[in-house]
């Protein structure tokens, strides 16, 4: 049967959909992709999960509608963290799985990501823009007979998955801030604290899709503000906060001082490396070049891959690497399917800083041998002739040049990388220097030639 669905395919994004409820993201587009991914996935059931945005409840309802319309038995999951959900996928044998969530974009947002067996991420070129050619169209058979739905609650299974990755008997009774944004930290955290000594200052753990605090975003300072200073306030050993559906977190030491995703990826590779010697680690080439010289030191393997979850999930099954970082806050570990998950990175660098019995920031300073611009972003007109203008121009006496993403040069003492955006006409520049000067030099005169 066909039905021409009025949908705008521009929420279909490379990894996920995305759209502000109401407008581009209705019901009746809800409802059509539910029948289109039940359709082209062809398996016997579906696992779906939600996060606490207001139109969550909505989605979930004409999602599942379309789902079972298709034929597919449903396991409605209930709220919880994206991160869960990949977990169930994995544990429980599922076929696929639906994450109805917009992650950190505010509240009018919402969105699905989706995944395979295993927690395989399905994205643009692996079956996403079939779903959406498909929701588009309208052309659905008819099954034979309509789905079911069965509830399962996966919240105490998923946190002892979570705490296996650690000792829990080596974690001390430290003071703990944590900032869920009012996303879906605020259900997972009290659940897992419950099995550590750990004492644990909670921030904005009130379920409240309208983010009434600030935006569930930590990615950008502003929204760190409250947890730096609760952490300073407190004299607590350590913050986190986590963006809305609580795949990533952003960790604050002991000062409140912010600590990069490089540095968690340091950290992390720190503590996996000395458990399992020799292992493979992958980094995205934003992070820091001090994680793979780390890696080198202590006897492990290491690769780069392109910045994005597809790229670095796809090298980590091919490698067999324990453990994956990304500069954005997105953490991978094999033993969990090779999904992202904020909440089992927490949980290591709590684990280290119990372990080595020093504060945070002393656990990373070693490690921490450059200084880092962040991630800087310029409007251009042009992204690809801009890309070719920096590479004519900056590698004449670099010692290494690669166009593994944008372009990456590296002159020994400073390197830097420039990227373009996915979704609009922006460059991203990341720069890394052996002394702060410079890099503030070397930024400048990057940035003066990208916006010049």
């Amino acid at each position: 049967m066909s039905t021409k669905t009025n949908i705008n395919p521009a929420i279909f994004g490379a990894y996920d959909i995305r759209g502000i409820y109401g407008e581009a993201l209705t019901d009746e587009a809800v409802y059509a992709i539910g029948r289109a991914a039940g359709q082209y996935l062809n398996v016997p059931e579906i696992a779906v999960g939600r996060d606490m945005r207001l139109s969550s409840p909505q989605l979930a309802k004409n999602l599942i509608r379309g789902l079972t319309d298709q034929g597919v038995n449903v396991i409605d999951l209930g709220l919880v963290t994206t991160d869960a959900l990949y977990f169930a996928v994995g544990k429980f044998n599922y076929p696929a799985g639906v994450m109805i969530t917009a992650s950190h974009n505010p509240g009018k947002y919402n969105g699905m990501k989706f995944c395979r067996a295993m927690a395989y991420p399905i994205s643009r070129d692996t079956g996403l823009s079939d779903i959406r050619d498909l929701a588009v169209s309208g052309e659905f058979a008819e099954p034979a007979r309509k789905g079911e739905v069965s509830q399962r609650d996966i919240i105490d299974d998923y946190v002892q998955h979570a705490l296996s990755f650690i000792d829990v008997k080596k974690i001390r009774p430290l003071k703990i801030v944590a900032d869920a944004g009012n996303g879906m930290a605020g259900l997972m955290l009290p659940h897992v604290f419950k099995h550590l000594p750990c004492e644990l200052v909670p921030l904005y753990f009130e379920l409240d899709g309208s983010f009434p605090h600030h935006p569930a975003s930590p990615i950008e300072p502003e929204n760190m503000v409250d947890v730096q200073q609760k952490v300073r306030e407190t004299h607590a050993d350590m913050g986190v906060a986590f963006d809305g559906d609580a795949d990533r977190m952003f960790p604050v030491d002991e000062h409140g001082d912010l600590v990069d995703g490089s540095m968690v990826t340091l950290a992390v590779t720190n503590s996996l490396l000395h458990k399992f010697p020799g292992s493979t680690i992958l980094y995205n080439l934003v992070v820091s070049k001090a994680v793979p010289e780390l890696v080198e030191k202590l006897g492990g393997k290491s690769g780069r891959t392109r910045v994005g979850h597809s790229f670095i999930k796809a090298q980590m099954r091919e490698a067999n690497a324990i453990f994956g970082g990304e500069h954005s806050g997105h953490f991978y570990f094999r033993d969990n399917w090779y999904a992202d998950s904020g909440l089992i990175a927490f949980l290591i660098m709590l684990e280290l800083v119990s372990v080595e019995n020093k504060p945070l920031s002393e656990s990373i300073k070693p490690l921490d041998v450059y200084y880092r611009s962040g991630e800087i972003n310029s409007t251009v007109s042009d992204v690809k002739a801009k890309i070719e203008q920096v590479k004519e121009h900056f590698s004449k006496q670099a010692q290494s040049v690669d166009t593994l993403d944008g372009i990456s040069v590296d002159y020994g003492d400073w390197w830097f990388s420039v990227r373009g955006s996915n979704t609009e006409p922006l460059l991203r520049l990341n720069l890394e220097a052996k002394t702060q000067a410079l890099m503030e030099q070397k930024r400048d005169e990057v940035l003066a030639f990208i916006r010049g």
